[in-house]
């Protein structure tokens, strides 16, 4: 009767297990992609920040009086620059954490 009642049930549970594997795999995936997208946006963002501070500081060195507004005008383009890598953070964590699928 053991054996019997063994027979029906093998097939279910190994079902089940095959039925898990892609959501399983995507999740893997989603992990995956979203540290790229988290490096991508980290290195694309300081590169943008870089060149920013960069025509700054030799706008500033050519004309002194117009210091302030540059100055302004640089941190706001460093404020939007990084609140895109703060976004792409937010999204990589939601994955991480919360898995949306």
């Amino acid at each position: 009767m053991m054996i019997l009642a063994g027979a029906f049930v093998a097939p279910l549970h190994a079902q089940e297990a095959a039925a898990a594997a892609p959501r399983a795999t995507v999740a893997q995936w989603s992990i995956i992609t979203a540290g790229f997208a988290l490096a991508f946006a980290a290195a694309f963002g300081a590169l943008g920040q870089a060149r920013g501070l960069s025509a700054a500081v030799e706008g500033i060195a050519r004309n002194p009086s117009a210091a302030g507004e540059i100055r302004g005008n640089l941190i706001l383009g460093l404020v939007l620059i990084e609140s895109l890598v703060i976004y792409v953070l937010l999204v990589s964590l939601i994955l991480f954490f919360v898995k949306p699928f």
